[in-house]
């Protein structure tokens, strides 16, 4: 009976495991375990698992985390956004612009004017997408492919072609600031990028997981036609779902723009395929219906982990992009798997 319970809750939570053993494995890679033969040394001597390490790889898989958080909304309608990593762009870009204009300002007035600037971009970029697909009936891909262009295009036009900077250091307290100083670490333990991503999805995943908008994004993903036969009004969940992801790209945008002081009109380029392999290997299914945003943190995680540790073990940054790859495409068959099971 424990070997059947022990089974069924491994095939349960297959991608919880495969995180706890990836983070084992390089644990193991980057420590003298192997030297010293003492297994208890994983932790105290692994370069993985050191607290400078695990704090830094909360700040990598943060603008990860909030494309996905947002992505997993459209994907669970059965759409698919690939413009994510281009809205991000534009938004970091709008936001430094803006910053570049208003200097002398306090810190809570400049955390108003990144997130500000957040909302409304991912209102227009997301609304965009959503009134394509909704009023006038574009395939998803095609859709967000234009936007995908339309955006990186204004990002370079609006920047002029290059970095947006010399913005005033109160505009990197979002993106750059840290809590909790000791002697070990003046500069503060705590990110405050690592915080303001927990919030945010922590926000998305409640909506989706306890409000009738969450139960709606479910039931459209799941049968569109159904749902509207139930009274749903499907293109009205379909163009708000669609906002609060481009809504998500955009604080990403900002996040990575506060963080490294500047708008940057190629960042985030690819970003988009990350944010989809993540929330493909937290479970939600391509073909709608099924999915949790805190699950897509799992995904979110591998991917981080796999990136962080393989940089740790100087492995070849080429390399990161195969084992991504087959990752996504691994995900994918387990997802087909599982519909094909189903039906």
């Amino acid at each position: 009976m424990q070997k059947k319970g022990f089974g069924a809750f491994a095939r349960k939570n297959m991608v919880a495991v495969f995180l706890v053993l990836l983070c084992l494995g390089f644990g193991l890679g980057t420590s003298n375990v192997f030297k010293t033969g003492d297994l208890r040394g994983i932790f105290s001597s692994s370069i993985f698992f050191s607290a400078n390490n695990l704090v830094n790889l909360t700040t990598q898989m943060a603008i990860n985390a909030v494309l996905s958080a947002g992505l997993t909304y459209v994907i669970i309608l059965g759409g698919i956004d690939i413009s994510v990593g281009s809205v991000a762009a534009l938004a970091g870009v709008v936001a430094m612009l803006i910053a570049q204009q208003l200097p002398d300002v306090s810190t809570p007035v400049a955390v108003v004017i990144l997130l500000g600037s957040a909302v409304l971009v991912g209102t227009v970029c997301g609304g965009f997408n959503g009134l394509m697909i909704t009023r006038f009936g574009v395939v998803p891909m095609i859709a967000t492919l234009a936007m995908l262009t339309i955006a990186r295009g204004l990002s370079f036009v609006f920047s002029g072609g290059s970095s947006v900077f010399g913005v005033a250091n109160v505009y990197n307290w979002l993106g750059g600031a840290r809590f909790w100083s000791t002697a070990d670490k003046p500069t503060g333990w705590i990110p405050v990028i690592t915080l303001v991503v927990i919030a945010a999805v922590f926000v998305v995943h409640t909506l989706l997981s306890r409000t009738v908008f969450g139960r709606h994004i479910y039931a459209t993903g799941s049968n569109r036609n159904v749902a509207h036969l139930s009274g749903i009004n499907t293109k009205k969940i379909i163009f708000m779902g669609h906002i609060i992801c481009a809504i998500m790209a955009a604080l990403g945008g900002v996040l990575n723009a506060s963080k490294l002081q500047n708008g940057q009109p190629a960042a985030c380029d690819g970003y988009e395929m990350y944010a989809i392999a993540a929330t493909v290997l937290g479970g939600t299914s391509l073909a709608g219906g099924r999915g949790s945003v805190g699950r897509a943190m799992f995904g979110v995680a591998i991917i981080a982990v796999i990136n962080n540790g393989m940089n740790l073990m100087h492995i070849n940054s080429y390399w990161q992009k195969v084992v991504i790859g087959a990752i996504i495409l691994l995900a994918v068959i387990l997802d087909m798997a599982q519909n094909r099971k189903k039906e």
